[in-house]
């Protein structure tokens, strides 16, 4: 389709929101993929069952499949977005995660199970990567931060939510495997969705007419049609700058609080607290809902007082400042009580903020990298992916070594000081250097 045969007729109605359907398409997408990274954990009292593991060395591997899968596909997947079409491999990627998702379910030992694991996390892995090159496409400038947390929102939505969708499958089923057909099956038609409405240039939409497509060109201009062919060797020059290193480094800081949190508070409020498993699910609960909510929230804020408009450095130092501060604050006054309700309470106001970092996706567009924001996004996504493989294997060691939590949560707070101290450094002001290595 041309620009010129876009619904003309709509040149003097009001911009369709066709843009912002495909963020929630892409909100969607992410709470699923949390929802199917997460199965494993729901179900893995009925699989140590019934493959009789003995070892719980084992299940951490299990565990571990997945994250060494999906760090390292992350730079690759950045790659395939800079080079081709985002719909294509949004569409693809979904569809095969679903179907390794389902093919779980008839796996017999642990070893076909964590095959299918590694299955999940390569073909989870583009889609990130894709959503941020499909940012710097389709949204402005001052949209940006909406469609930032759009875009990572599915992280917090989806742990809230996983373990109640998971629980009630098996229980209705009766079979774990039966939960993760289901899943696979809903996650390959998610897929499927995606391939139906998303489109990688507004131009190519069949559904967008003059006025919105106006709207995103003004703003955008060269940045929502086809770019010039890309090599892989554009992006060095962007990965030696200031703004890039802060910026991947905000993102490792900031994943390890956010994971860190996601993997440990169950057992942190078993052991501390002597919570049980509804006590404990119902903490989670709250705690990532509040952080999703947190996160929409932010975005909202962010768009607007851009809209009215603060310049971006005034903008993202505050609203980075107040994301890291209060998660570090939170977590260490949490640390320092003897009070469950109050440790619920705490948390809740710590991650409330705390995805505030999801405008780092948008960050590589905003400075003048669209050409390789796949590329740089899929970085800074393998650098945090790594970390989190990891920090699991190091938090256990501290627990085991000093009995207790304390120094594992005075981590998570240090690593909230290093979020804030990365994402001070990021200049919003300057622009990166566009210039490819010869």
């Amino acid at each position: 389709m041309s620009i010129n045969t876009i619904n003309n007729v709509g040149a003097n109605q009001n911009p369709t929101q066709v843009r912002w359907k495909i963020f929630i398409i892409l909100l969607l997408l992410g709470a699923i993929n949390y929802i199917d990274r997460t199965s494993l954990a729901i179900a893995m009292p009925y699989i140590v069952a019934e493959f009789d593991i003995q070892d719980a060395v084992v299940v951490g591997l299990l565990h571990s499949t997945f994250f060494w899968a999906y760090a390292l596909m992350q730079i690759p997947s950045g790659v395939l977005a800079d080079r081709f079409k985002t719909r294509t491999i949004i569409a693809w990627a979904t569809i095969l995660w679903g179907g390794f998702q389902a093919i779980a379910a008839l796996c017999t030992n642990t070893f076909t199970l964590a095959l299918s694991r590694v299955g999940l996390g390569i073909s989870e892995a583009p889609i990130m990567p894709a959503g941020a090159k499909l940012m710097g496409t389709w949204l402005t400038p001052t949209e940006r931060g909406r469609g930032s947390m759009l875009l990572d929102g599915g992280a917090a939505l989806g742990t809230a939510l996983g373990a109640i969708i998971l629980t009630w499958l098996i229980a209705v089923f009766g079979s774990w495997r039966m939960a993760f057909i289901v899943a696979g099956i809903g996650t390959i038609l998610a897929g499927l969705l995606s391939w139906w409405y998303i489109r990688t240039y507004p131009h190519e939409h069949p559904k967008i007419n003059k006025a919105e497509l106006d709207h995103i060109t003004e703003h955008n201009g060269s940045a929502s049609k086809p770019a010039e062919k890309y090599k892989l060797t554009d992006v060095i020059p962007y990965l030696k700058q200031r703004n890039v290193l802060a910026l991947i480094g905000g993102w490792v800081c900031y994943s390890t609080v956010f994971y860190g949190l996601m993997t440990w508070l169950p057992l942190y409020f078993q052991k501390t607290y002597g919570f049980d498993i509804k006590s404990m699910g119902g903490a989670m609960a709250f705690i990532f809902l509040l952080c999703f909510i947190g996160q929409l929230t932010g975005g909202y804020i962010m768009d607007r007082w851009r809209n009215a408009g603060a310049s971006p450095n005034k903008v993202l130092h505050t609203m980075l400042a107040i994301s890291a501060v209060t998660a570090g604050v939170g977590i260490f006054l949490c640390a320092n009580i003897n009070n469950p309700t109050w440790a619920v309470i705490l948390l809740g106001i710590a991650m409330f903020p705390l995805r505030w970092a999801s405008v780092y996706w948008s960050i590589p567009s905003l400075l003048g990298a669209q050409k390789v924001a796949g590329t740089i996004c899929g970085t800074m996504n393998f650098t945090s992916n790594l970390f989190a493989a990891i920090i699991p294997i190091f938090i256990g060691f501290i627990v085991q070594m000093t009995g207790n939590y304390y120094a594992a949560m005075m981590f998570f707070a240090a690593a909230a000081v290093g979020y804030l101290v990365c994402s001070m450094t990021i200049n919003f002001d300057k622009k990166m250097e566009l210039e490819p290595t010869k």
